[in-house]
């Protein structure tokens, strides 16, 4: 593998590592993508339909994720960043087995599985983030990336759609059971892979405090953190409802993973182009464009939820986030790259960063689960959706406001200094 690699990049130096962490990054997300989309489904089917199981899964994945990012930051900086990439895998291992386990009772456990999720993304990701830095160097990392876009935005479109046509063909759960085995053995070979990669012992302090307390000092950090915030309040019910809506006007989990490869595929597409077109100059014109997009696309469902006005709204946003989040993730390592200490305190940044994006999320979920509680599910969902659905447009309100001057006091684009989680 190796020599293939090195004949794809050619003289630029790769070592064991970076191909263990691509490895390790390709196979978390083939087994994400094939089964994760399918929980919630899962879930529902088992709780006959009802919100309450689902809205309660996803709050504990959000309240347990920023929670183990402040504790894993604080391992990856006192003790080592492999055992922390560990945990996470061991962590998400532990979840699909546990599905596998509880089986058809799942629906009863709905918070312990997912705060077994949201722990796992917490130690995943910030290993993740923290070693993709340190193993890559400047001539390694557009590489690196590259690559594991490849790999991601390979799971993402056969991922869901071979997992619906394996459930679609098979009887009862047995489709189910199938998934959650192939997606536990992929994390087990994460696990082994693992064990592989050379211990990287920490040092320094860990100042997370410090970092949130910066927002009084740093208006630009202040500003991407609402930005973030606001973000968190869309995401918090999207990830979840729109799921659910493709399963019950289809009832097919076949037509679900086509909604995610239409979706995956032009978001593959549309991530290439807008690399490749999106200027710093242009950055927060896409960012505004990207996010209107995404709310005004909602409309198409919310006056007929039809397959056909589904897989058109699975389209349309799959073009959307790249021209949102290209800009908005070179934005915020902009933001980040310039900030106090940021090449020491790289990881406290992350955390901080993940903190308000769940803390928008959580906000949300409970939005939902309050408004499910007091009003009819038909007729306050869409409200729900229209009302957070316009969050992002915060996204747009707070970036516009961010100018970051070399100087020349001219906006400027600094290297990216931290590694991003994408696509998760």
């Amino acid at each position: 593998m190796h020599k293939t690699l090195q004949t794809v990049i050619g003289k630029t130096e790769i070592n064991r590592d970076l191909i263990l962490l691509l490895v390790i990054g390709g196979l978390y997300s083939l087994g994400i993508y094939l089964s994760n989309t399918f929980v919630n489904i899962y879930l529902w089917k088992q709780a006959d339909g009802n919100y309450f199981t689902i809205a309660f899964y996803n709050l504990a994945i959000f309240i347990l994720q920023p929670v183990t990012f402040i504790i894993a930051g604080k391992i990856a900086k006192k003790v080592d960043r492999v055992i922390v990439l560990r945990l996470g895998v061991i962590f998400l291992s532990l979840f699909f087995l546990m599905v596998l386990m509880i089986g058809e009772n799942a629906a009863y456990f709905n918070i312990l599985l997912g705060s077994l999720l949201g722990i796992g993304y917490g130690f995943y990701w910030l290993a993740f983030n923290v070693l993709t830095f340190e193993i890559t160097e400047p001539d390694t990392r557009d590489f690196f990336n590259g690559f594991l876009g490849v790999l991601q935005s390979f799971g993402g479109m056969i991922g869901p759609f071979s997992a619906g046509f394996i459930i679609s063909k098979m009887e009862a759960n047995i489709g189910y059971s199938t998934i959650f085995t192939v997606s536990f053995i992929l994390f087990i070979c994460a696990v082994i892979c693992s064990l592989f990669l050379k211990r990287r012992p920490a040092e320094g302090v860990y100042l997370f405090r410090r970092i949130v307390q910066e927002r009084k000092k740093n208006k630009n950090w202040s500003r991407i953190l609402n930005a973030h915030l606001f973000q968190g309040f869309r995401e918090g019910i999207f990830l979840f409802v729109i799921t659910i809506w493709v399963y019950i006007v289809t009832q097919s989990e076949l037509s679900l993973g086509m909604f995610n490869l239409y979706f995956s595929g032009f978001s593959f597409v549309f991530y290439f182009l807008a690399t490749k077109l999106i200027k710093p100059s242009t950055r927060k014109k896409a960012i505004l464009i990207g996010s209107l997009m995404l709310y005004l696309s909602l409309f198409i469902i919310i006056s007929h939820a039809s397959y056909l006005t589904l897989i058109i709204y699975g389209i349309i946003i799959g073009i959307a986030y790249p021209i949102v989040n290209v800009p908005y993730i070179s934005m915020t390592y902009d933001v980040i790259g310039k900030a106090w200490k940021a090449a020491e305190l790289r990881i406290e940044y992350i955390v901080v960063r993940e903190l308000f994006l769940n803390i928008g999320r959580v906000t949300s979920i409970i939005f939902f689960i309050l408004g499910i509680t007091f009003w009819e599910t038909e007729s306050i969902i869409p409200i729900l959706l229209i009302v957070f659905g316009a969050m992002h447009l915060g996204v747009y309100f707070f970036v516009r406001q961010i100018y970051l001057t070399g100087p020349n006091k001219k906006e400027v684009l600094i290297k990216d200094q931290v590694s991003d989680e994408k696509n998760r």
